[in-house]
Parts: structure tokens; C-alpha cells; sequence
């Protein structure tokens, strides 16, 4: 039986470096940094004063000041993007079976900002009663899922994922498996974070997963660099559309790449830590890498976790090693999160549309702030400068906290 074919149709972002798809391709490719002092609240007495935040979004721009009160900024950053990926797929809702419409939108945290502020009002005040009775549908991650599928009123599959850093790819890779198997014709999915706040920087900081170069802010997110010393928080959303191939053909869809296969496996080891060696991100790409039905040596380009902490890029960079063997040396890796930080939930997604848009430009973005590389990070990292390169197969990669790990494989799409 052949399996249906699933190609990606309609892009939507809002990030650190761009609030919408095509600003943040150009700062991709330019390498812009999207990092900077923290505006959000007072950090005096916090060890991280820096982050990626997300500026000048006005979520009144997609929708009214009344529902936007009534929504979390993940959430708000959720619906955007999806705005904006609707748009650029070209749906006709009238011509579309919406029972046949689905969305996997997921989130890490979800409504932290809301979470923490509903706690404040009640333990400042010690009434229940100054508690927000839109809390509940403010907070949970469910919630961008629900609400973008009751914008555009499409009732198949709904729902949210949740799996630390790995969770948008989770997201593009359930709705993936459910075009391919039948149940859906076409998806929303992706994921969205917004934890730039008191107990999202303290509580990473009280972990010792963030950098603390505060003086050094803009030079402080390092992947693969031998002074690299922790992840910098970042902010936003990515949404993509997703269709069967023939469905996307007959609506005479516009055709950003193709999802070629999907890897997906959990380490088993420790709750921060990844697996030595990086076994469990080694065992995610060789999956996506049969589930495809090519050859290792076929893929030309690797959107890396990249997170600028020690442990990971020195096991992601071991995992694509032992994965890729000569060939590793062969292809390129970069990390987008040089430049946007790290979106958490929402990495999976943003990274998975810069993968899509380096395949269709034929251009890799860079690692910014790759100044002395660690010898044992001695991979081809598109150093500060993209690189442009016929691309036909690459892959984005995500690993989780709690040894989640999800790698995507895309293709150039032909027919």
C-alpha cells in the first residue's frame, strides 16, 4: 500500500526576529540577532537579565481587543501564526471538507504569564474571588489548539502536544501521521511559548540552564562554540499548514517541500540530561532517515537543536556523527537559534519553517557567534555567514527535557 503523500503549504511565524514569515527568513539569512535586555519586568535580582523576546506585536492585528484580553499571550502568538499561515495557503473554507480540517498546535508550558499573575492577585489579596474566571481557559495548553480551530470552524483531529522542546515537532509529526493514514486531509499544526517572565527565567535559572553573560548578551547564544554556557529563553510562534499531496494539487496550492519521514524516540536516562553520545538524537534521525526510504548520505542539510548549552551540542554533534559517518563532514549543520533563542515549545516549529524555506532557497542560515569552535564540535556549522547549497533532503531536530526527541525530514518537493 503506498503511503499518502504530505507536503507543506501555508507558513506562519512570529518571532524574535520577525513577526510574520518573511522578516524572519531575511533575519534568518542575515543573521539578526534577536536578543536583548529583558522589558518584560524588573531583573535586578535575577541572574539572567537577557532573553529573545518577541517586540512590536500587536495581537489586534488578528484579532479584537476583547478576545485578545481573553487569551494568554502564548496563546495570542498561536492564533497569529496561524492567521498568517491560513492566509498564505490559500484555503478556500467554502471548497474544503472541514470535518476533514484538523490541528495539532502544542506548547511546552502554555499560559504561564496568566498562571503566575492569577496567583499574585490571590496570594496578595487572599480572596478566590479576584481570581479570573477565564484562568482555567486562559492557562491550559489545549487552549491555541481550540482556539484556531474555532476561528476557521474545522472539526477533525484537535488537539495539543506537550514534550519540553521537542513539542511542535511532535505536533507536525502527529499531523503528518494523520494525513498519512486517512484521517485528516489537512492540518494546522506547530506550537507557540511565552515564558519570558519572573517564574520562567528564575526557575531555568535556578536550574543553571541559561546564560548568564549579561554584559555580553548579544554574543551570549554560542551553539557549538567552546565557551558556550547555557540556552537563552526565547518567545513566539510557528504554524504551518499541511496537506495530502493530491488535495494540495487539485486547490492548485502553492508547494514549500514535502514531510519526507519522521523520527521519534525518547532517551530513557536522565530528566535534563541527554543519553551519552547523544544515542537517543542518533536513534530519531536514523528513523526519519528509513522512514523516507533513503540513504544517510542523500541528506544534505541539519537544523540542529543547537541550544549553545554544553551538554547538548557536544551529544547532538556525536549523534550526527555516528549517524552520518564520513558524510557527516560532508553536509551542513547550522543553529537558528544563534538567533532567535530558544522558543521552547515553539522551537520545533519555527525551525521546521526555516528548514522548509533553506530547501526551497537553496540557502542554509548561519550560527551566529561561532568564534572558536570546541574541537570536539568540528562539523561544518555555517559559521556567522549563510551558505548557499543545493539542498534536496534535510532534517530538523528537536530534543526535549525528559529525553524527548523528534527529527523531521523534509524534501525538496517534485511530483
Amino acid at each position: 500500500m503506498n503511503k499518502r503523500r504530505v507536503v507543506v503549504t501555508g507558513l506562519g511565524a512570529v518571532t524574535p526576529i520577525g513577526n510574520n514569515v518573511e522578516d524572519y527568513w531575511n533575519g534568518l539569512v542575515s543573521g539578526k540577532n534577536g536578543i536583548g535586555p529583558i522589558t518584560k519586568f524588573d531583573t535586578e535580582k535575577f541572574d539572567t537579565k537577557f532573553a529573545a523576546e518577541v517586540k512590536n506585536f500587536d495581537p489586534e492585528q488578528f484579532f479584537d481587543r476583547k478576545l485578545a484580553r481573553r487569551m494568554d499571550p502564548f496563546a495570542q502568538f498561536a492564533l497569529a501564526s496561524a492567521d498568517m499561515a491560513f492566509a498564505n495557503s490559500g484555503i478556500n473554507l467554502e471548497k474544503v471538507d472541514k470535518d476533514r480540517f484538523g490541528v495539532v498546535f502544542g506548547s511546552g508550558i502554555g499560559g504561564m504569564y496568566t498562571n503566575q499573575l492569577e496567583h499574585f492577585k490571590y496570594f496578595e489579596s487572599k480572596r478566590p474571588d479576584r481570581i479570573s474566571p477565564f484562568l482555567v481557559t486562559m492557562m491550559i495548553p489545549n487552549i491555541a489548539a481550540g482556539q484556531i480551530s474555532i476561528k476557521y470552524g474545522v472539526k477533525g483531529p484537535n488537539y495539543s502536544t506537550a514534550s519540553a522542546c521537542a513539542t511542535s515537532s511532535h505536533a507536525i509529526a502527529d499531523a503528518f501521521i494523520l494525513i498519512q493514514r486517512g484521517s485528516a486531509d489537512v492540518m494546522f499544526c506547530g506550537g507557540s511559548e511565552a515564558a519570558i517572565i519572573e517564574m520562567g527565567i528564575g526557575g531555568f535559572n535556578a536550574m543553571k540552564a541559561l546564560s548568564t553573560w549579561n554584559d555580553r548578551y548579544l554574543e551570549a547564544c554560542r551553539p557549538f562554540d567552546k565557551d558556550r554556557n547555557g540556552f537563552i529563553m526565547g518567545e513566539g510562534a510557528g504554524a504551518l499548514i499541511i496537506e495530502e499531496l493530491e488535495h494540495a494539487m487539485n486547490r492548485g496550492a502553492v508547494i514549500y517541500g514535502e514531510i519526507s519521514g519522521i523520527g521519534l524516540t525518547g532517551d530513557a536516562y536522565h530528566v535534563t540530561a541527554p543519553a551519552p553520545e547523544g544515542e537517543g538524537a542518533k536513534r530519531a534521525m536514523q528513523e526519519a532517515i528509513r522512514d523516507s526510504g533513503i540513504e544517510p548520505a542523500d541528506v544534505d542539510y541539519i537544523n540542529a537543536h543547537g541550544t549553545s548549552t554544553p551538554y547538548n551540542d557536544l551529544n547532538e554533534t556525536a549523534a550526527i556523527k555516528s549517524t552520518f559517518g564520513e558524510h557527516a563532514y560532508k553536509l551542513i549543520v547550522s543553529s537558528t537559534k544563534s538567533m532567535t533563542g530558544h522558543l521552547i515549545g515553539a522551537a520545533g516549529a519555527i525551525e521546521a519553517i526555516a528548514t522548509v524555506l533553506a530547501i526551497k532557497n537553496s540557502i542554509v542560515p548561519p550560527t551566529i557567534n561561532l568564534d572558536n569552535p570546541d574541537p570536539l564540535c568540528d562539523l561544518n556549522y555555517s559559521p556567522k555567514v549563510c551558505t548557499k547549497r543545493e539542498i534536496n533532503y534535510a532534517i530538523s531536530n528537536t530534543f526535549g527535557f525528559g529525553g524527548h526527541n523528534a527529527s523531521l525530514l523534509f524534501k525538496k518537493f517534485e511530483e
